[in-house]
C-alpha cells in the first residue's frame, strides 16, 4: 500500500465534533476499532473479512490498495472516528483504470458534521496521486442515506449496470 501523508482535515467535521482530527493509513492495531463500528452499523460481525483486508494492505498491489482511517488529533488513543478502504481496478469490461470506494464508515455520534466527506476526498487524492481519474462505488438501491451521501459528494450514476444471478 502506497503510504499516504498524514493530514489534518480542519473540516465542516472537526468544528461540529469540536476536536481536529487527522487520516492517516490503518495499522493491525487498528482492527478491533473497526470491527466493531462495522458490526454496529451493518449488524454483522467480520472480523475475519477485515483482518484480511488490513493484512493485504501493505503487501497486496502496493501502489493501488488504500486503507484509511480518522482519529482525533489529540488524542490517537481515543476510538476510530471512522473509515475508508478501495483500490484500484482496471481493465474490467473495458474500463479504464479508476478508484473504488469499498467500504466507508463513521460513528454515528461523529455524523454529519463532514468526517465522512473528509474521508472520501482523502481517497480521491490517493487516486488522484495513483493518475487515476474517476473514482466510482456502489449503492444499495435502497439505501437512500447513503444514496444521498455520494450525491452530495458529487458522484452519479455511470456508463455500467450491475447485473446478478442467483446460484442456486
Amino acid at each position: 500500500m502506497r503510504v499516504p501523508t498524514a493530514s489534518t482535515a480542519e473540516s465542516a467535521a472537526s468544528r461540529a465534533l469540536s476536536v481536529a482530527f487527522a487520516t492517516r493509513p490503518v495499522r493491525a492495531t487498528d482492527l478491533q476499532q473497526i470491527v466493531a463500528l462495522d458490526a454496529q452499523i451493518t449488524g454483522l460481525g467480520k472480523a475475519d473479512y477485515w483482518k484480511q483486508l488490513i493484512d493485504n494492505a501493505g503487501t497486496l498491489r502496493q501502489s493501488a490498495q488504500f486503507f484509511l482511517v480518522a482519529e482525533r488529533t489529540h488524542d490517537p488513543s481515543a476510538l476510530l472516528l471512522g473509515f475508508i478502504q478501495g483500490e484500484i481496478r482496471a481493465w474490467e469490461f473495458g474500463s479504464a483504470p479508476c478508484g473504488w470506494v469499498y467500504s466507508l464508515s463513521v460513528r454515528p455520534d461523529a455524523r454529519l458534521g463532514g468526517l465522512g466527506q473528509a474521508l472520501l476526498e482523502a481517497l480521491a487524492a490517493e487516486f488522484k496521486r495513483a493518475g487515476v481519474t474517476k473514482m466510482r462505488t456502489m449503492v444499495l438501491r435502497g439505501n437512500r442515506l447513503v444514496m444521498l451521501f455520494f450525491r452530495a459528494a458529487g458522484m452519479m450514476a455511470g456508463p455500467y449496470i450491475e447485473l446478478e444471478k442467483e446460484l442456486d
